[in-house]
């Protein structure tokens, strides 16, 4: 499951060896007024035709795959540049809880990501837009808003042991300082399923199968 908003192209670079892993990807839909997060995961769990499946999350990914867990028989649930419990959520995500601060958040700018790019100063900006641009498929405001709305007032208060946490030393959505028990991938930013695939490729096929 991608991220919020993203599409799963975001796992192109990930290679699992198709003698033993048959992969499903799936995508976000927009949800309905009436969903509540676990709602949500209810219907999304219903995509996942293998039993015994192991469920791989990245960052609002990583939540919802936790939800749907609650619905499905599953070997593992392993979640990347995510959280277990909204104990981990950054200290300015909590204020942004109790001040309901997220709810100032422009996400109509989105919608406008191509033309973003064309005002972008500065290579490292430009590369960023470019990313934003070939992996978000989700521009929908109402989808934005509720995935916002659902990360910052997550209400699991208690980790989950059995959830394997992989984590990267330099994310700067859920900064290392506030992940307990995980594995460490040092460098490792919010998007390192993109940019520390090799250490993915040649570590997660471990995990999966230990």
């Amino acid at each position: 499951m991608p991220g919020m908003a993203a599409s799963s192209a975001i796992f192109e670079r990930i290679e699992l060896t198709e003698a033993l892993f048959v992969v499903h990807l799936l995508e976000w839909e927009v949800p309905t007024e009436r969903d509540s997060l676990e709602s949500y995961a209810q219907r999304m769990a219903l995509k996942v035709v293998h039993e015994d499946a192991i469920l791989i999350g990245v960052s609002f990914g990583g939540i919802l795959v936790q939800e749907m867990k609650a619905f499905l028989k599953v070997r593992k649930v392993i979640i990347i540049s995510s959280v277990k419990s909204r104990d981990e959520l950054p200290r300015k995500m909590k204020i942004a809880r109790a001040t309901k601060a997220y709810k100032l958040l422009p996400t109509t700018l989105v919608a406008y990501v191509e033309q973003l790019a064309q005002f972008a100063f500065g290579p490292a900006i430009k590369k960023r837009l470019s990313l934003y641009e070939k992996f978000l498929s989700v521009r929908d405001k109402y989808y934005l808003d509720w995935s916002i709305y659902q990360i910052v007032n997550w209400n699991r208060t208690i980790a989950d042991p059995a959830v394997i946490h992989i984590h990267g030393d330099a994310d700067e959505v859920f900064p290392i300082q506030y992940i307990k028990d995980c594995i460490v991938v040092k460098g490792g930013t919010h998007i390192m399923i993109l940019n520390k695939y090799k250490w993915l490729n040649e570590n997660l096929p471990k995990i999966m199968l230990d």
